[in-house]
């Protein structure tokens, strides 16, 4: 039997939170409306207006960011700290797409002679975006920042777990001026976002999460003919050469695979070290993980708190277990640690080899798998040895092979001598099973508007 209300609890205390019902049929119509009415009112916007309305939302995140922040943390257990940054990191996003917006949006001159050809970016229609969990403000945002600069109206599908974080945006950014609608919220179920898709009012779908909950957002979105943009799952590689400088690459792989409790797509999952410096890099590794806080996310000094649902942590125990039966050696953690809190003690698998679970799957928890390389050849092949695409991150002194290496990892992005992240500047998005379509910079707000030829004979 389906159930009929979204739950959210508290992943320190195992408290719920609250229970939402999920939407009925004259709700979710409701909804559609209001995004299609915004929409025509929306897209007939100056430019100037969505930048003011952009600027207005910044402001009025930092006007709240503790607020949020707190939300944030109770419902999925990400670190205080971790929670304010992320609010901030959504203001500093709304500001650089004010600032640039109106530029990508430009209409852009052709090679065709005489100047008698031009492109212009109009908008496309209502988005539907089906978001995670993880990072309930950045996801959202990253991708509603842009949409609304290029004219279009939001409707989101938030995570069940989340709801209340959801909720406090929406209202954050109707205080900042977002029209009725224009940033529309739905407790939708599976069924009720299949019927979303395929209606007339929605023009794209957005979606950031599971290659299962993608292909299959995906597979209705092409039957009814309809744009789509995934970001999925990763399973990383950080790759370590002999000659990188071992401290910062430690460093660096404590923060791309242990932030937000090891919860990230583009994260460091598979650390994978040249046979070289392997030991050095283990042993200071290993010593690094241990120094990490791991406790109460509402404490400042927390780095590792809770993982944010209970069944995801069972499933990253079960990983665990069959990566160690299948011949990994465990150096640190590979337990639940007992209590109350969802919480899993950052594990540091070695040994592990191409065919491992941990090596083929994504670990979605605070988990490192260390993988030994022959050489510098041997360390890119076993990073394409992926059915994702995603991310990725490269150490080297040696900037010049280390830039013609990075032509040779299929993945949507390579960070040389820094862990993977996002930046509005740059485009993300995956290759392979991590999915298709770019979020951020100009790549990201072009996804959702019609490029539009305009030919001029005199």
């Amino acid at each position: 039997m389906t159930a009929s209300f979204a739950v959210s609890r508290n992943p320190f205390n195992g408290e719920i939170i609250r229970q939402t019902p999920f939407a009925s049929v004259v709700e979710v119509e409701n909804v559609l409306r209001q995004a299609d009415d915004a929409f025509q009112l929306w897209r007939n916007s100056a430019v100037a207006e969505r930048r003011a309305l952009l600027l207005s939302i910044a402001a009025g995140l930092r006007q709240r960011t503790r607020e949020l922040a707190v939300m944030m943390t109770t419902e999925m257990g990400k670190p205080i700290s971790q929670s304010q940054a992320e609010v901030e990191k959504c203001a500093r996003l709304c500001e650089w797409y004010a600032q640039q917006g109106p530029g990508f949006l430009a209409p852009e001159p052709t090679l065709v002679e005489n100047n008698k050809a031009y492109v212009q970016y109009l908008p496309l229609g209502p988005v539907l975006a089906v978001m995670p969990w993880n990072f309930p403000v950045w996801q959202v945002l990253r991708g509603a920042a842009p949409i609304f600069m290029a004219g279009n109206s939001y409707l989101l599908k938030p995570a069940p777990n989340v709801m209340g974080t959801t909720l406090l945006l929406q209202e954050i950014l109707a205080g900042s001026g977002v029209p009725q609608g224009m940033f529309g919220v739905v407790n939708a179920d599976n069924d009720a976002v299949a019927k979303m898709i395929n209606d007339r009012r929605i023009a794209a779908v957005t979606v950031t999460g599971s290659v299962r909950a993608g292909a299959a957002i995906a597979s209705i979105a092409g039957a009814a003919v309809k744009k789509s943009v995934l970001e999925l799952g990763g399973s990383d590689a950080f790759i370590v050469l002999a000659d990188a400088d071992i401290d910062a690459a430690v460093q660096g792989a404590i923060t791309g695979r242990f932030i937000n409790s090891g919860q990230i797509c583009i994260a460091a999952k598979r650390i994978i070290v040249e046979e070289a410096v392997f030991d050095c890099f283990r042993d200071k590794f290993i010593a690094a993980v241990k120094e990490m806080v791991v406790g109460d996310p509402s404490d400042p000094a927390t780095f590792i708190g809770p993982m944010a649902r209970y069944d995801l942590r069972d499933e990253l125990h079960t990983q665990v277990q069959a990566t160690l039966a299948e011949g990994a050696e465990c150096l640190l953690g590979g337990q639940k640690i007992a209590g109350e809190g969802n919480f899993y003690a950052p594990t540091v698998l070695s040994n592990v080899k191409p065919g491992m679970t941990s090596f083929c799957q994504e670990l979605f928890g605070p988990v490192a798998s260390l993988i030994m390389a022959k050489d510098a050849d041997h360390a890119v092949a076993m990073a394409n040895d992926s059915a994702f695409g995603l991310g990725g991150s490269l150490w080297s002194n040696d900037l010049a092979k280390a830039r013609q290496l990075a032509t040779q990892i299929v993945t949507g992005g390579v960070f040389i001598n820094s862990p993977s992240f996002s930046d509005p500047r740059v485009p993300i998005g995956g290759v392979k099973h991590s999915g298709f379509g770019r979020e951020l910079s100009h790549f990201g707000i072009r996804e959702f508007t019609n490029a539009q030829t305009v030919w001029v004979e005199s």
